[in-house]
């Protein structure tokens, strides 16, 4: 008699065997297609625009004297956790086959900050546009989503306070206004002013970056449900609560400095007096780079996340008929390529972050309204035939334009009307179309059409790549 030990062993084989074979009696289930939840696939007019945006914007990295790096999707987890306060919750967790417990990367700056310690690279100037996941609770309507690009730039290196700091704020108006996206508003703070208030405020400093982050929410939340978390889940008490909603509602200019200076509880504390004297001196720089009127001073700007130590802004829109909220963000975090250095070894560093998925959704939305057309293509020259049996010519042709790095195509039908490839051209935004017939095989021609004004003029061969680039250079 089989022991029971050996009965259930030889049962949990069955089951796997099972498993894996599938039972076959069972009824076909139907595939959903749909790409997963926060995600979202871009169709070739969606990439057109996108690829266009993105290019803007390394056009101003560049411009500005960066370079780029690339970083593995995926980090060990312990490198991501504790970096991000509340927000460690949404980081993705994966499981490795190796025995590595790895994290798909949150943001770019985290695995930046890594990047400086192992490579101990103490000053840098680089752009990095990827892709970033958060387990969130999408809302693609506002373009929120849980796979999505980040373009991030970023200043590492011991330099004067708030010259490199401005820089990075006006490459987000520089950015901004290449990419047309309507009238917009910078909000800087500071986190040791934030430090100061809170102090002032009587909340305990070890509960500083969880009150930072309720305060993060008030772009999102009203003050009474920011408060009520602030009291109930934060444990501060309601006058504490209220000393803070005093502050947080404030904005402005340059003129509020000077308003606080005067709030004697708060110059008690020496990290709201660093914290002002540093926001004084970014008003200075901001005026000589001429983005003064693009920025404003507001209390209420928080950003949530653990490693910032210094000044830190905040990028939004402000045209009546977008809601997508922040479209840029960042800031100075000096600590955070010590976190992961041997030696405690900190490298300054300030960047800026451009939600490009949101920008992304408001030009969409913008062309579509306007009813624009985005080409999906490049070409510049459509070789055409006028009669049968000369698809062989129309490759010649190509293969002459190819060779001179003319964007070309043809249909892939060797007979086809003209009429036919006339309308894909006008269709497909070509400017210009070569025309074969056997006329103009007998000349040593081709007839030369141009789309728009759907004028032709005939062309010798030998001189066809010649007359094509100038055209195409009006």
């Amino acid at each position: 008699m089989l022991s029971r030990l050996k009965i259930a062993d030889e049962v949990e084989k069955l089951l796997k065997l099972k498993a894996e074979l599938g039972d076959k009696n069972a009824a076909p289930s139907k595939l959903l297609l749909k790409t997963p939840k926060g995600t979202r696939d871009y169709s070739p007019e969606q990439m057109a625009l996108r690829l266009g945006v993105l290019d803007k914007i390394v056009t101003v990295f560049k411009k500005h004297g960066a370079e780029t790096i690339d970083t593995p999707v995926f980090e060990l987890k312990e490198v991501l956790t504790g970096k991000y306060g509340e927000d460690s919750k949404l980081i993705y967790d994966l499981k490795d086959q190796g025995g590595e417990i790895l994290a798909l990367r949150y943001d770019l700056t985290v695995p930046f900050a890594r990047y400086l310690a192992m490579g101990k690279i103490s000053s840098i100037k680089r752009y990095h546009i990827a892709k970033v996941y958060r387990r969130d609770n999408p809302s693609t309507a506002k373009g929120r989503y849980r796979e999505f690009y980040q373009c991030d730039f970023d200043i590492a290196g011991q330099y004067d306070p708030m010259i490199s700091d401005v820089e990075c704020i006006r490459i987000i108006s520089e950015t901004l206004q290449l990419l047309d996206v309507g009238p917009y508003t910078i909000k800087l703070n500071h986190r040791l002013l934030l430090d100061g208030i809170f102090a002032a405020c009587g909340v305990p400093s070890d509960k500083f970056r969880a009150v930072c982050s309720s305060i993060d929410k008030l772009d999102k939340s009203p003050w009474p449900e920011v408060r009520k978390e602030i009291v109930e889940e934060k444990g501060l008490n309601e006058s504490d609560a209220d000393k803070i909603g005093m502050y947080v509602s404030r904005s402005g200019g340059v003129e509020l400095i000077s308003e606080l200076r005067e709030d004697t509880e708060l110059m008690k504390y020496e990290s709201a007096v660093k914290g002002l004297e540093s926001m004084e001196l970014l008003f200075k720089y901001s005026n000589i780079l001429q983005v003064t009127d693009k920025i404003t001073f507001d209390l209420s700007l928080a950003r949530g996340l653990d490693y910032y130590t210094g000044v830190i802004f905040e990028a939004l829109l402000t045209s009546d008929d977008i809601g997508v909220g922040s479209v840029a963000g960042g800031g100075r975090y000096d600590n955070l390529v010590g976190m992961f250095d041997s030696k405690k070894k900190s490298v300054p560093c300030v960047g800026l972050s451009l939600g490009v998925e949101r920008i992304f959704n408001v030009l969409e939305a913008k062309l579509n309204r306007d009813g624009v057309k985005i080409r999906t293509t490049e070409v510049e020259v459509f070789v055409a035939t006028a009669q049968k049996n000369l698809h062989e010519e129309r490759m010649k042709i190509l293969a002459i334009l190819w060779d001179a790095e003319v964007k070309a195509e043809q249909s892939y039908k060797r007979n086809v009307k003209l009429l036919a490839q006339l309308q894909y051209c006008e269709e497909s935004g070509i400017p210009l179309v070569v025309i074969i017939g056997e006329g103009e095989l007998a000349r040593g021609e081709v007839t030369l059409r141009d789309v728009a004004s759907r004028a032709e003029v005939s062309v010798s061969r030998a001189h066809l790549v010649e007359e094509i680039k100038k055209r195409l250079q009006k």
